[in-house]
């Protein structure tokens, strides 16, 4: 394939060369052609010609007073700007010239002087092929890459969506089976507890009516220890309250969490919500064997309710809290977390393992939420691999590289929000979360097409 002189007149060419009449003789060789032709006297002329205009082809001579040729090219390569720009190399063709050096230090060609300007402008056109076919191969490559990456984001999306149904179902049924025995318990505790009551009261009756009991009452009153019982039965029922409480407020916050029937945007307390997460994640967060209990420090700022997909923005935070207490167990092998024989500290002394949580409104109208730990951390190299699906940092079996790419596609392409990492190694990790108080309608047509 051959330029027409048409084309040439778009080709910008660099002549560099200490001797004015090569410099002449090859710009009017290649004017003459349609290129456009500019001079330099030397390497340093060159080297800010390039950035005022980059070239499309470099002729650049060897021998040179100063800066050579081959330093020349070498600093044109180093420059991100520069460094694609063919360089031809020329040369007297009595002179001792070094090829080897010459494609090593990044040259396509070389011709030598006197010039034929056939081979010169042939040479020219080769070299500019060449890169028109490079630049097409990028692109292909660029268009294939993107093609990967949307393929990978369709397969985070498919595996998050039959997650997110397959926990629905779960949740569901969970929720379905305890609340019947728990609304029987907690519903008959009221009247055992009126039943206590009056058998207490009917025994203090006998206890008054016959203050001398047989020797077989008196036994068996002793050996069960009768007062004691009367006693405590009201401190059980009221631990039997606590505990029903409690279960029924667990599978409320299942039903929450999953919101498995609640497909559209609503508007939502957040706070509930991360509240709701840290139910799901207290057997996570008790004291271990190796560490004490991890506290959360809650600082929440005066929110509005929110208008999101309460069910995937739930998926963010469990991720992002599994994720922080991931990062803190693994600080048990240092023993900043141990019990003393496995560091020289004294435990009194060791760090306390701590979650912070912070959310506020900021002036752009957003709202932020920071979930911070005091884990290992995260290497500078890594953090920009955080969000990538599959990509993940626990060792083999621990993790699937699938939470935080799901968070990823969950606040930035459905809430049109922002995910970022900041983290010192040693120092745990911060990741900080910021979606529009208001979503736009149509949001869920855009990420469907994602």
């Amino acid at each position: 394939m051959h330029f027409n002189q048409n084309n040439h007149q778009k080709r910008n060419i660099l002549v560099v060369d200490d001797t004015p009449d090569n410099l002449r003789l090859l710009s009017a060789m290649l004017t003459a052609q349609g290129f456009e032709v500019r001079k330099a006297l030397n390497g340093k002329m060159a080297l800010t010609a390039c950035q005022m205009v980059l070239p499309d082809v470099i002729l650049l001579d060897i021998n040179m007073p100063g800066m050579d040729g081959y330093q020349v090219c070498q600093q044109l390569k180093a420059d991100d700007k520069t460094s694609e720009v063919p360089v031809i190399f020329i040369s007297a063709l009595d002179d001792v010239v070094d090829k080897v050096k010459a494609f090593d230090v990044g040259g396509v060609d070389y011709i030598a002087k006197p010039f034929h300007g056939a081979e010169v402008v042939l040479r020219i056109e080769n070299q500019i092929n060449l890169r028109l076919l490079q630049v097409k191969l990028q692109e292909k490559n660029f268009l294939l890459q993107q093609a990967l990456d949307n393929l990978k984001a369709s397969q985070v999306q498919q595996i998050q969506n039959e997650k997110m149904v397959a926990l629905g179902q779960l949740v569901a049924g969970l929720a379905h089976e305890i609340n019947n025995p728990i609304s029987f318990i907690y519903g008959n505790l009221q009247y055992a507890s009126q039943y206590v009551e009056d058998l207490v009261k009917m025994i203090e009756v006998y206890q008054q009516e016959y203050p001398k009991p047989t020797p077989k009452v008196q036994q068996i009153s002793k050996d069960v220890d009768l007062n004691f019982i009367i006693k405590d039965l009201q401190n059980l029922i009221g631990a039997m309250y606590r505990g029903s409480d409690r279960i029924r407020e667990i599978v409320l916050a299942l039903q929450h969490f999953s919101r498995h029937d609640e497909a559209e945007m609503k508007r939502v307390n957040i706070h509930e919500d991360i509240e709701n997460t840290l139910v799901m994640l207290q057997h996570r967060l008790r004291e271990g064997v190796d560490r004490p209990a991890i506290v959360v420090v809650k600082d929440y700022g005066n929110l509005p309710l929110v208008t999101c997909y309460a069910s995937e923005l739930n998926q963010v935070f469990m991720h992002l809290l599994n994720n922080a207490i991931d990062a803190i167990e693994e600080r048990v092998g240092s023993g900043d977390w141990g019990v003393g024989n496995q560091s020289s500290t004294p435990y009194s002394l060791k760090p306390t393992p701590q979650i912070r949580i912070h959310t506020e409104v900021t002036n752009l109208n957003l709202v932020k939420i920071t979930i911070a730990d005091n884990g290992l951390g995260i290497e500078e190299s890594l953090r920009s691999r955080l969000f990538d699906p599959f990509f993940t940092t626990k060792p083999v079996g621990k993790g699937s590289g699938l939470g935080l790419s799901i968070s990823y596609q969950i606040i930035v392409q459905k809430h049109r929000g922002n995910i970022s990492c900041n983290s010192s190694v040693g120092k745990g990790a911060e990741f900080a979360i910021e979606i529009p108080i208001e979503q736009q309608p149509d949001i869920s047509s855009q990420f469907s097409k994602s």
